[in-house]
């Protein structure tokens, strides 16, 4: 046999080896136990959970539905901060208990596009050191060290405060360069007024019948910026809590199309007594629901620019009372300081009223006792 034709030979053996062949994709099933359909709801693929996957293939993994043929929008994310990407999440519609499969395939993943990207969030330095965030629905801000010693209006604040949006697009860039954003010019603006309150699901320290909070945040870190799922944390300095210094790095998780973030704040010392709570304006009606872990409001805002509910959503279990301090209505808690909060507004298009509001949260307080059950296979 020629050389030429024993080259030709090995080139057809090679490419007929399954060690050439393209690796099977890895199956996903999921599962909506609930009777009630869920639009747009995350899924969360774990790294370990996914056979032969380093942290370096979840870049290049597609998301694809099978049926269709189409590949999903996805994000790999690093969950811990140590570099390396362990989660893949995607997002899709289940219908009434339906279960939906989805394939993983290897080098397939096409980079998102900038239309793609539905949340955002940064450190504005250039705004006295707010960290601001938003998604397709909700934008929120919190208070940097640089606003504390503001001569024009100084402002010591670990509250969430709440900019209204009626545009699904990202704002916080062009809200801060166009610096009109207290007047609605069509797309919403900053009209509510967090001061030294809770505002909208911030967080402190109850002790011995007293709600103790910290100062402005003093570091931020983005761990995930999108196109899906925001995550980020801030740094407080240890504050006196009743006698007990405490400090708090606060995590906080956003995720396209949905009205609530998640908190979590990991506290020094572990295991003090917490609070998430709303600031309770004059006019705000008070919904408390202790089977659903829910504390919610809903006020109406100055100068006709509608009404705002504001809510607070913890496991049940974690759940020990609720109170009032100095001007918030809170859910205390115990255990590990994990809740939900966010807000509605009844000019942004979701929510019409204080009980399109109720249903909202009843719906997404199911979904929390009720997660997709995701089963992982390789054929």
């Amino acid at each position: 046999m020629s050389s030429f034709l024993r080259l030709a030979a090995g080139a057809l053996l090679l490419a007929a080896s399954p060690l050439l062949a393209p690796p099977a994709p890895i199956r996903l099933a999921v599962r909506n136990a609930l009777t009630a359909a869920r639009p747009g709801e995350t899924v969360v693929v774990a790294l370990p959970s996914l056979p032969g996957v380093n942290a370096g293939d979840l870049p290049g993994l597609a998301v694809v539905d099978p049926v269709s043929g189409k590949a999903l929008l996805a994000q790999p994310l690093d969950g811990d901060g140590d570099g390396a990407f362990d989660q893949l999440v995607f997002q899709a519609d289940f219908a009434s208990g339906q279960t939906r499969g989805f394939e993983l395939r290897t080098g397939q993943r096409q980079p998102p596009r900038r239309d793609d990207f539905r949340v955002y969030g940064r450190f504005v330095r250039e705004r006295f050191d707010d960290f601001a965030w938003e998604n397709d629905r909700v934008a929120h801000r919190m208070y940097g060290p640089a606003l504390e010693s503001w001569t024009k209006e100084p402002l010591t604040s670990s509250g969430v405060d709440v900019w209204c949006k009626r545009t699904r697009r990202l704002v916080v860039n062009d809200w801060y360069l166009v610096d009109d954003y207290h007047r609605d010019t069509g797309e919403g603006a900053d009209l509510y007024s967090v001061g030294k309150s809770r505002g909208c699901g911030g967080s402190g320290v109850f002790r011995d019948g007293r709600l103790h909070t910290s100062r402005n945040f003093r570091a931020s870190r983005v761990l995930a910026n999108g196109p899906i799922r925001l995550v980020f944390e801030l740094v407080y300095e240890a504050w006196d809590a009743g006698g007990l210094k405490v400090s708090e790095t606060k995590r906080v998780t956003l995720d396209a199309g949905s009205h609530l973030n998640r908190f979590e704040s990991t506290y020094t010392p572990a295991d003090v007594p917490w609070a998430a709570g709303i600031k309770k304006a004059p006019n705000a009606s008070l919904r408390t629901d202790r089977a659903r872990g829910l504390l919610r409001t809903w006020e109406t805002l100055k100068e006709g620019n509608g009404s705002l509910g504001c809510a607070v959503v913890l496991d049940p279990a974690q759940l020990q009372d609720f109170a009032e301090a100095d001007g918030n209505a809170l859910a205390l808690g115990r255990g590990a300081a994990d809740y939900w909060a966010g807000s509605g507004w009844d000019k942004g298009g979701d929510v019409a009223d204080a009980a399109a509001w109720d249903r909202y949260l009843d719906d997404f307080s199911s979904r929390l006792r009720s997660p997709l059950d995701v089963v992982v296979s390789r054929p």
